[in-house]
């Protein structure tokens, strides 16, 4: 069942709670809409390519709320990790996708 929902508080929550139980969920992006799930679920991000029909070997794109919530599941060099703080911080939040 589909429910298209604002963007209140309360929703946005509702929506939270969602992804906690391994459920997906759609949100609009610049371009186009995109289907969510809790990014370290394997059971959800299964549900994914498979309601995607998407191949395995196509990589999924792992969002964060913050720059700090994302290092402990990157390896980078010091060189690699300046310039990732220097992108984010001068382009996020915003519509760009850094590749680590």
């Amino acid at each position: 069942m589909t429910v298209i929902l604002e963007p209140t508080l309360e929703n946005i929550t509702k929506c939270a709670d969602l992804l906690s139980l391994g459920l997906l969920v759609s949100f609009p992006t610049e371009t186009v809409y995109g289907l969510g799930a809790k990014g370290l679920n394997q059971e959800a991000i299964a549900k994914i390519y498979t309601v995607k029909k998407r191949p395995k070997a196509d990589p999924l794109i792992l969002h964060f709320c913050s720059t700090q919530k994302a290092f402990p599941y990157l390896r980078m060099s010091s060189f690699q990790e300046k310039c990732f703080l220097h992108l984010a911080n001068r382009f996020w939040p915003g519509p760009l996708t850094i590749i680590v």
